[in-house]
Parts: C-alpha cells; structure tokens; sequence
C-alpha cells in the first residue's frame, strides 16, 4: 500500500554517560583498545537511572514535536515500537503520552513490537493509517534501554550494544510522490531461538524462584546463528521492496539500516556494493540500540543532509524471530 506522507519532524536522545571501549577493557580485564579491534565500536551511550525508556522516548518526540512544529496540539495518534518495553503494562505509549502532557487528550496510544523491527513496524502501521484516512498525524518513537539486559559474564553483548531512543512526527500530505512507496517483512519462526529474553512475560513466572528470573532477564543470542540467518533473509526483501517502489538500487540516496554489528552493517554495504557508501553507519558511536537503531540512523541522516527532501532512501533491517524488512520511502 502507497501511503502520502512527509516527515514533519524528528527526533533523538542519547543518555547522558558514554561508556568508551577503552573504559570496558579496563573493567573486563582486556589489553587496550580490544573490544574496539574485536567489535569495531569506540563507545556507546548507558542510560542512567532517571533515564526510563519513556523518558528518553520523551525527549525525543519533544524534539520531532517542536521541528514539526505542531505546537501543543497533540497527533491523532502516538505509536511505540520500542524492543523491550519499560514495564508489561500499561503500555510505553501511555507512559509517553502523559509525559508529554497529552494524558487527558484521548489521543489513542498503543505499542507495537517485532523486537529490533518494532520501528519499521511501528511507521507501517501509521502509514496505513494515514493511507486510509483515520489520521492525518502520527507520532512514532522507539526507545530502548539495553544495557538492562546484559549479562555481565558475557562481554561480546556488553561490548556491541547501547542506550538511546528516536522519534518521527509524519503529516499527510497531497503530493503523490511522497511517502511510504513500498514495505515488505518475513518471518522464520523456526529461528526464534536464535535471540531471545525468557522473563518480562508469563513464560518465567514467579513461582519458579529468584534465580530463574535473573537467568531469564539476560537477552540471549546466538550471534553466529542470527547473523546466518538474517544474512539469507535480506536480498529477498531488498529485491521485492525495490521492485513494488519500482526502482532500483541506484536511486536510492542512502541506506537507513539496523545497525546489528560491525559485521552486519560490513555485509550490509557488500549488499550495495559499488555504492557501499550510501549505507549509513553510526554503530562505532552508537552500538546496537535495539529497536531504536533504525530510527537513530534516519534522524542522524536527516540532520545532516544525508537524507533530504526528493530522495528515496530504504529503511532495512532485521530481528530476533528472525525477522527481515524493507521499506521505500520517497521524502
């Protein structure tokens, strides 16, 4: 579905302690500047204890908000797709439209998530919304907080991720040539394993003791094995968002993708390669955000000009389940 929209406004945070590669090979017991050789990352941003995943996600609407300028006129709608979201119930989104002093507006608020994906799925869904004419604004963040999840004993997982959240204001418009051109997921569910956190849900329940829920609090991964598997995922996408936009890798300005690994955003740019370096990489300063990555990517791109009015870019990325997306857009 073709869906006519600009980007109105964006927007991100990133705590306020950077943790340097060089600070982790200290602590971990490493020869200066391993983890940086190891992972190709210089530093990534924690969030300290007053920065909620909804304060963050906060900060960052306020600044998509206030470039769009909206005013205090809330959206008709206020999208999460944050990876894990700051407490089970009630949603991320309530927490963000109070904080942002919409409590009492009714404006309907809900999450969404598909892990690292929860953003292109979040930004799918307003834009079909906008497409079929229930609203006309929409505000979408993502806001996640991985550092909580992270097994002290594993210093690959401690090495590659970081805090930070990202949010777009999207307006309908009359021009025909804006917006959503294309969108295409998958899902093999046969590699749910590949990625996961046990606790958070019902699966882990309290009954089962203490130290079955500290266990299931760590994210576990399969890095060789999600890598695998999303690796075979991603061409497909690529291909058939390409040809329902009906255009080719040459038009496309950038490549806004989730920035995984150094290793996954390396693969990505052979993907594209002679025009490797349309694909944007901030994983060195920023690690892998979660579901806030893509996002993150799209609102460094737009503020530097990487990303501008007439382009196409594609939004790529892939996720625990495993999950892969593409998404045209045309600004």
């Amino acid at each position: 579905m073709i869906s006519n929209f600009t980007i109105a406004g964006w927007g991100s945070y990133r705590p306020r302690i950077q943790q340097t590669s060089r600070s982790l090979d200290e602590r971990q017991g490493h020869p200066p500047g391993w983890t940086e050789r190891q992972f190709g990352i210089a530093t990534r941003h924690v969030a300290s204890e007053d920065e909620t995943t909804s304060m963050m996600a906060t900060e960052a609407a306020r600044e998509a908000l206030n470039r769009a300028g909206w005013g205090n006129s809330p959206p008709d709608v206020i999208i999460g797709g944050c990876g894990v979201m700051e407490q089970p119930i009630p949603s991320t989104a309530a927490l963000v439209q109070n904080r942002l002093g919409f409590g009492q507006s009714g404006v309907p608020s809900f999450d969404v998530n598909q892990t690292c994906l929860s953003f292109m799925v979040a930004l799918d869904i307003a834009a079909m919304g906008i497409a079929c004419g229930r609203w006309r604004r929409a505000l979408v963040f993502s806001s996640d907080i991985a550092s909580a999840g992270l097994n002290p004993e594993e210093p690959k997982t401690r090495s590659i991720f970081g805090d930070g959240a990202a949010a777009l204001a999207i307006e309908a418009t009359s021009d025909p040539t804006c917006g959503m051109r294309s969108s295409v997921s998958v899902t093999h569910g046969a590699h749910h394993a590949l990625a996961q956190l046990r606790a958070g849900g019902t699966k882990l329940r309290i009954a089962e003791g203490y130290q079955a829920l500290v266990a299931g609090s760590y994210f576990e991964m399969d890095a060789f094995g999600i890598f695998k598997a999303a690796a075979k995922a991603l061409p497909g996408v690529i291909e058939r968002a390409l040809q329902q936009a009906e255009i080719s890798k040459d038009d496309l300005a950038c490549v806004i993708c989730h920035q995984a690994s150094a290793p996954g955003v390396e693969h990505i740019k052979r993907l594209f390669a002679p025009n490797s370096d349309r694909v944007v990489n901030i994983f060195p300063n920023t690690g892998n955000q979660i579901a806030a990555s893509i996002p993150s990517v799209l609102a460094h791109a737009l503020t530097t000009g990487v990303a501008k009015p007439g382009d196409y870019i594609l939004l790529l990325g892939t996720a625990a389940g495993i999950s892969a997306s593409a998404m045209v857009l045309k600004l």
